[in-house]
């Protein structure tokens, strides 16, 4: 470490690993996904959720990942009505260099979110769970993190090297223990621009918090969609750019 008082040393640091995940379904290539190596079954189930390529966890047949973590398979049931078309969509607003290959053109998009109520206090738990964990980030300065909340409980946090996948994991969590995304208030540590939003609107999330801001395009979009946005969220405030109070 330099200082500017000239003093040098030399020391040791904690570092993020990044890791390169391909997932195939039916056998084909529809996405590379960098990221954490933990949750990663979460994270491609949350990820073919997001990006439309099925509807259902009960689509899928079998999902396999390799020893090495490099591969994830992903077989669909037969009777599942897919459609994979060439694109090649790189995340916009991730800095881990996703990027889809496939998308499935049999799936509709997503309608209106149905009115929910929360309560002011779960959102203060949920920032005040955020302040109290990350624990990776506090070693490291690298990653983002995402919170499960259900009735003011949180049910699980993980930290990613990207926010996105991070959301992805908490989607895919949620999925495989069976809670109804219609309970869900999810917590992210990033910026919400409309990617963000798109995910959780994509499987019915109906409240989406941030510690961070969101951008005019995603406000406009959580309006649209009856998504329920809050952000600056801390222990002691927040602020609601849609829905009720």
């Amino acid at each position: 470490m330099v200082r500017n008082d000239g003093t040098i040393t030399t020391q040791s640091e904690e570092i993020v690993c990044e890791h390169f995940l391909d997932v195939y379904v039916n056998e084909q290539l529809v996405a590379l996904l960098v990221c954490t190596p933990e949750y990663l079954k979460e994270l491609v189930i949350g990820r073919l959720l997001t990006e439309r390529i099925i509807e259902h966890i009960e689509d899928i047949e079998q999902i396999y990942i390799c020893e090495e973590k490099r591969k994830a398979k992903v077989f669909l049931k037969e009777q599942i009505q897919v459609n994979l078309e060439p694109t090649l969509k790189a995340e916009p607003t991730c800095c881990t260099g996703n990027q889809i290959y496939l998308r499935n053109t049999a799936i509709a998009e997503s309608g209106t979110l149905p009115k929910t109520q929360w309560k002011k206090e779960w959102i203060f738990a949920l920032a005040g769970d955020f302040a109290r964990g990350t624990l990776l980030h506090k070693k490291t300065k690298g990653t983002h993190s995402c919170y499960l909340s259900v009735a003011g409980e949180t049910v699980f946090a993980v930290e990613d090297i990207g926010r996105h996948n991070a959301l992805d994991k908490v989607i895919g969590y949620a999925v495989l223990h069976h809670i109804a995304f219609e309970k869900c208030i999810v917590f992210t540590s990033g910026r919400v621009p409309t990617d963000m939003v798109m995910k959780v609107i994509a499987v019915g999330i109906p409240v989406l918090v941030s510690k961070a801001v969101p951008t005019d395009a995603a406000i406009e979009l959580a309006q649209l969609r009856g998504l329920t946005l809050i952000c600056r969220a801390w222990e002691d405030s927040f602020e609601i750019y849609t829905g009720d109070c």
